[in-house]
């Protein structure tokens, strides 16, 4: 068995989510940050359904998923590209470390976010 999958702990890999209210908003949020390289790949998702408490209220609404692929060091980039474009109050930004993953995807990943080791 080939050994196609390396712990991230050279470049540190992380994937960023956040949600919108449509697919173009998304596509927009997608194509920003890949362009200024704060990610190196993003994945839109959706439509899903959001229940979630807002104003003292449960609201459900149907919204988009961005999935952005980048690293630690591009991440303070790619929070504040998310904070300045988003259209809501206050968005939803989750970053969640990637523990394991293929070593060429990963050299890709830090390639493309400038994040590799010179």
């Amino acid at each position: 068995m080939s050994s196609e999958s390396s712990d991230s702990s050279a470049i540190p890999a992380l994937t960023v989510l956040t949600t919108t209210d449509s697919a173009e908003k998304a596509e927009k949020l997608a194509r920003g940050a890949v362009e200024a390289r704060h990610a190196a790949c993003a994945q839109v998702s959706g439509p899903v359904t959001s229940v979630y408490h807002w104003n003292n209220a449960i609201e459900t609404s149907q919204e988009w998923q961005v999935f952005f692929k980048t690293t630690e060091r591009r991440y303070d980039g790619l929070e504040a590209y998310l904070l300045a474009a988003h259209d809501y109050e206050t968005p939803e930004i989750l970053a969640l470390p990637v523990v394991r993953g293929g070593t060429g995807y990963l050299a890709w990943l830090a390639a493309e976010t400038g994040a590799a080791p010179r």
